[in-house]
């Protein structure tokens, strides 16, 4: 399939690496170049250069403004991809971008599937992302095979705006976990507990997800750097979630709570920390240093 594929970040790279490696004819574009970044990949100067000619175009973008930016511009997405091609949104975006993208794309002609993933960078790499598409049941169909060279599971919702709000509500549940591991293993330190063996008894028996675990070992061990998800990536995304909850009138007061905790993080100059940092302020609310 012919496929161009818009934002080279952390997330982007492997997952732009895998379909050229799955056998798909690649063009790639970065709003800062990196023209080497996927081996046999052609690279464009712009987003409509990018996408002129191919059957699917690929966003994987930081947030609503990147993607409103390279979808919407005068040289965007929308006015250069054909008739009849489609756009996979798989940005964490807001529910009501998802709906605007949905539209904007049908009135030209063309699909939009909304595709945000769940995984970090080595879930990418490896193939291992979870992937939620949203759309209507021919586009979904199209893109199954790009979505397979990218993941281990997908997860069909019923159109682009579900499958957005989808996204924001698995990364609100991730945050509460990160909320109630920091919680339990500051306690367990301050308490004369060795935080690590604490996790590896939770985790062994009635805490035993992959996120618990992954998590939990950063808490434990208070690695928050190299992040795989950054804490201003998971502040938009709380913020997200709590607009979501106030348009349908649901309080979400822990979705409250893990953003506040983000912002303190923020303000204390950990923005290059990974998102499980708002552990680090538990940590400082117990009398404990933010790292061991």
């Amino acid at each position: 399939m012919n496929i161009a594929f818009l934002g080279l970040g952390a997330m982007g790279v492997p997952m732009a690496r895998n379909l050229a490696a799955a056998g798909h004819d690649l063009v790639v574009w970065n709003r800062t170049p990196k023209p080497d970044a996927v081996p046999g990949a052609r690279s464009a100067t712009s987003p409509a250069e990018a996408c002129r000619a191919v059957e699917l175009a690929i966003t994987m973008l930081a947030d609503d403004a990147a993607v409103e930016s390279v979808v919407f511009d005068r040289d965007g997405v929308l006015g250069a991809l054909a008739r009849g091609a489609c756009h996979l949104g798989m940005s964490t975006v807001s529910v009501g971008l998802a709906r605007r993208l949905a539209d904007a794309h049908s009135s030209q002609g063309q699909g939009f599937v909304a595709s945000p993933v769940f995984g970090r960078p080595d879930a990418a790499a490896a193939r291992k992302l979870w992937i939620v598409p949203g759309g209507t049941a021919a586009d979904v169909a199209r893109s199954r095979p790009v979505l397979e060279a990218l993941g281990q599971g997908i997860f069909p919702m019923p159109d682009a705006p579900g499958a957005a709000l989808a996204k924001l509500l698995g990364n609100f549940l991730i945050l509460a976990t990160i909320e109630s591991l920091g919680e339990a293993l500051a306690l367990a330190e301050k308490a004369g507990l060795d935080p690590e063996r604490l996790l590896e008894m939770l985790t062994g028996t009635v805490f035993g997800s992959p996120i618990a675990k992954n998590y939990g070992k950063i808490i434990a061990t208070t690695a928050f750097e190299p992040a795989g998800f950054r804490l201003p990536l998971g502040l938009k995304d709380a913020k997200l979630a709590l607009a979501a909850g106030e348009e349908l009138n649901v309080p979400l007061p822990l979705a409250g709570l893990t953003r506040d905790r983000l912002l303190i993080a923020l303000a204390r100059g950990r923005a290059d920390w990974d998102w499980s940092g708002l552990a680090s302020v538990i940590r400082e609310d117990a009398g404990l240093s933010p790292r061991r």
